[in-house]
């Protein structure tokens, strides 16, 4: 599925069931509450930290699918095109980084 049909699924689910988007301000807590949500899953599953019986039920995958359900609608509520955001910021990646961690001994 491409980004921009993603961001018109999204916004006909809103407009369906939703009633309305909420604010954008209630929008960036809520993706802070749903990235919290994963890196409580992903502290558990590849950290340190063990699961607690209330966290043995979570998937992964649908936190992550939670954060990009709250960010496609910030950026639908701020007519931001993730197709082309996410474009450009591949090429500004590529253009800065081309050989940054080729060369970085770090990772080798």
């Amino acid at each position: 599925m491409e980004l921009s049909e993603a961001q018109k699924q999204v916004d006909k689910w809103i407009k369906t069931y939703g009633v309305r988007y909420f604010s954008e301000l209630t929008n960036m807590a809520i993706l802070t509450e749903e990235v919290g949500e994963l890196a409580r899953v992903m502290a558990r599953k590849y950290g340190d930290q063990s699961f607690k019986k209330t966290d043995l039920e979570a998937d992964m995958a649908d936190e992550m699918a939670d954060v990009l359900w709250v960010l496609i609608c910030l950026a639908n509520q701020t007519g931001v095109d993730l197709e082309e955001a996410f474009a450009k910021n591949m090429a500004k990646k590529t253009e800065r980084d081309n050989t940054r961690h080729l060369n970085n001994e770090k990772l080798k």
